[in-house]
């Protein structure tokens, strides 16, 4: 089992196993906010979605599955050192090595978006160029630099393009971003824009044959339903179709998600938390 002083125990999600080695998926919470350019604070977001997993049911109507059939360990929050982006990304990419040679599969709290480039790191090491990568976010996240950072929330997607280049990148939602990106995403990777559900029911025939690895921004879903994120966009999907986009890759081979930039500080009322933690569970409940 992984354990020792550099996690910590900020309680666990709803319906977690005491039981490690039993376990199929792994949670990890990354509390890293340290690049956020507009609203910092997403370093509290795994917390909040734990807590607010505990307003739920444990039974999803959606899927008639419960989480008790679920064989899933909340292993808690990784220590990081605050304000180092290399050595923060270089723990959490140790971190996911881990859990990968363990056998399971990772499901990651953020935290910025940036913390994905350290889980896919060790997720190519693993799978190559046969992975997959479904980007639901309202930025495109392709930027070269931001504010002179080559590591930054707005440099993400571009940074894991880079690691394996024409790697197989679908990008949903998206409604923001500089011209020269959606320039770069037209000759590099699979992006669509303002919308998710009719792209990806129209994609899921090319990848339901190679293993996936989603990357959820909160703030793909409009601030009308989800304000507790650090760079709100507007014009972005509706809560049901956020839910709805996680029902189409129900029975996929997922290998791994993580979900970022909940930041509750910026909340009403605690609902982007819970929008959240429902998207965790069903996620738990269609691929897991």
């Amino acid at each position: 089992m992984i354990e020792g002083k550099y996690f910590v125990d900020p309680g666990k999600f709803l319906g977690a196993t005491e039981d490690y080695e039993k376990a199929e998926v792994v949670i990890l919470g990354l509390p890293m906010d340290y690049t956020v350019s507009f609203k910092a604070g997403s370093r509290f977001g795994p917390a909040a979605i734990r807590q607010a997993s505990y307003g739920l049911e444990y039974y999803s109507v959606y899927l008639d599955r419960r989480l008790e059939d679920k064989k899933f360990y909340d292993l808690g929050d990784l220590v990081l050192p605050y304000g180092n982006v290399k050595k923060s990304l270089d723990l959490i990419s140790k971190a996911t090595e881990d859990i990968l040679k363990s056998g399971k599969k990772g499901l990651f709290l953020g935290g910025e978006h940036l913390v994905t480039y350290g889980i896919l790191k060790e997720y190519l090491k693993k799978y190559g160029d046969n992975l997959v990568i479904l980007h639901f976010d309202a930025h495109t996240d392709l930027r070269e630099e931001f504010f002179g950072e080559a590591y930054s929330h707005a440099t993400v997607m571009k940074k894991v393009w880079d690691i394996a280049k024409g790697i197989k990148m679908y990008n949903f939602g998206i409604r923001s971003g500089e011209k020269e990106e959606f320039e770069f995403a037209e000759k590099n990777t699979h992006m669509f824009l303002y919308e998710v559900v009719e792209p990806l029911k129209g994609v899921i025939d090319d990848i339901k044959d190679y293993p996936i690895y989603i990357s959820w921004d909160i703030d793909v879903v409009d601030p009308a339903f989800a304000p507790g994120t650090g760079t709100p966009e507007p014009g972005g999907i509706t809560t049901k179709e956020a839910l709805e986009a996680i029902h189409i890759l129900k029975d996929l081979n997922v290998v791994g998600m993580d979900l970022v930039e909940v930041s509750p500080s910026h909340d009403i009322a605690g609902i982007t938390s819970i929008l959240a933690a429902k998207l965790i569970r069903e996620s738990i409940l269609s691929f897991f």
